[in-house]
C-alpha cells in the first residue's frame, strides 16, 4: 500500500472514532441528569417520548465500543500500513521454529494459520512419517491408519467422489475395481500427488452425425447395451469408424489403456452416463476432466496415506 493511502486509511479511522467520541461526550454534557416527567415536545404517531437522560448502561456500552476499537487497531494490522503491536511470530517462530512465508512482522491471518499448522505438523507430522516409511499395502491394514485417511478423504476428496466414495457423473467410483489410470499402490498414490488431465477429443467434425449415432450404438453394444427402438444404427459401420478413429486410444479390443486414462467400453462402468443420448453426447463434443494434484498442498506423507485409503476401497469391494 502506498504512503498516500495508508495515511488516508489511518486519518479517516482514527477521526471517525474520534469524532463519534466527541459526539458522544458532548451531547451527555447538554442531558439533564435526573429524570422527569416532561416530554421532548414531539410526538410520533401518537407517541411522545420522555426528555431523559441516555442511560448510564447504554452509555457505558458506546464508550466499550470505541475502547474496544482502539485496541483493536492497536493490536491487528489495520490502519495502512501499520503492522499492530501482538506478536507477529515474524520470519521465524521460537515455539515451533518454522520460516514464515512472508517474513513480515506483526500479525496476519496467513501467519496465524502458518502458525496453526505448523504445531500440527510438529504434533502429527512423526505419525504421517511412520506411517509413510510403511508400503501402502500395509498402511491400508492399519485401523488407527484407515481412519486418518478417511478423515483427509473427507476434508479432501468427498466434494468430488462423495463421502462414501462412490464417485458421481463425471467423478470416478473409487469402491469399485474399474481404474482409468491403474488401481495398484503406487499408481494410485502418483495420481494423488501429480494429478490426471483426461481428455476425450470431440468427433462431431471427424466423423459427422452419422457416424456418431453408428459408433454410439456400436459401443452400447459392447456392454450388452440394447439400441433405442426407432432409431437406425449401423453397427458394423459404427465397428468400422471405431477402428479408425477410436482403436487408438481405447484398444482394438476397446478395453481401453491405464497408461492413457482411456476408459474401457467393454464393461459396464460409465463415467458420463450409459444412454444413448449421453454417448453421443461424449462423442460429438468430447469430455475433459481433471484430478487436482495434492502434492503440493497435502505433502507426500498425507498422501501416503490417503493412497492407501482409497486403495483399501477397492480391496474391500474385491473381498466381498
Amino acid at each position: 500500500m502506498t504512503t498516500f493511502w495508508s495515511w488516508y486509511i489511518t486519518i479517516l479511522s482514527l477521526g471517525t472514532i474520534f469524532a463519534l467520541t466527541w459526539l458522544i461526550f458532548g451531547t451527555r454534557k447538554g442531558q439533564r441528569q435526573e429524570t422527569t416527567e416532561e416530554t421532548v415536545g414531539h410526538s410520533f404517531d401518537g407517541i411522545e417520548e420522555y426528555d431523559n437522560p441516555l442511560p448510564k448502561w447504554w452509555f457505558m456500552l458506546f464508550v466499550g465500543t470505541i475502547i474496544f476499537s482502539l485496541g483493536y487497531l492497536a493490536l491487528y494490522p489495520g490502519l495502512g500500513n501499520f503492522k499492530g503491536f501482538l506478536p507477529g511470530y515474524s520470519h521465524l517462530d521460537s515455539k515451533t521454529e518454522t520460516a514464515f512465508a512472508t517474513g513480515e512482522s506483526g500479525w496476519t491471518g496467513v501467519h496465524q494459520w502458518e502458525k496453526e499448522m505448523a504445531k500440527a505438523d510438529a504434533l502429527y507430522g512423526p505419525i504421517f512419517a511412520k506411517y509413510a516409511a510403511m508400503p501402502i499395502e500395509q498402511v491400508a491394514q492399519d485401523e488407527q491408519a484407515l481412519k486418518m485417511g478417511g478423515r483427509l478423504f473427507a476434508s479432501n476428496c468427498s466434494v468430488c467422489h462423495g463421502s462414501d466414495a462412490k464417485g458421481a457423473y463425471g467423478f470416478p467410483n473409487l469402491t469399485d475395481s474399474d481404474w482409468l489410470y491403474g488401481g495398484d499402490p503406487e499408481t494410485i498414490k502418483t495420481t494423488l500427488l501429480k494429478g490426471r488431465q483426461g481428455m476425450m477429443p470431440a468427433q462431431l467434425a471427424v466423423i459427422g452425425e452419422d457416424g456418431i449415432r453408428n459408433v454410439a450404438g456400436y459401443i452400447r453394444s459392447l456392454s450388452g447395451l440394447k439400441n433405442p427402438e426407432g432409431i437406425e444404427v449401423d453397427l458394423a459401420a459404427g465397428q468400422d469408424i471405431f477402428a479408425a478413429n477410436c482403436a487408438v486410444c481405447h484398444g482394438a479390443d476397446a478395453k481401453g489403456q491405464q497408461a492413457l486414462g482411456a476408459p474401457n467400453l467393454t464393461d459396464k462402468v460409465w463415467l458420463y452416463g450409459s444412454s444413448f443420448a449421453q454417448v453421443q453426447q461424449t462423442l460429438r463434443y468430447g469430455r475433459s476432466g481433471k484430478m487436482p494434484a495434492q502434492e503440493d498442498f497435502l505433502g507426500n506423507d498425507k498422501v501416503h496415506l490417503l493412497a492407501a485409503y482409497v486403495y483399501s476401497l477397492s480391496q474391500d469391494k474385491a473381498e466381498k
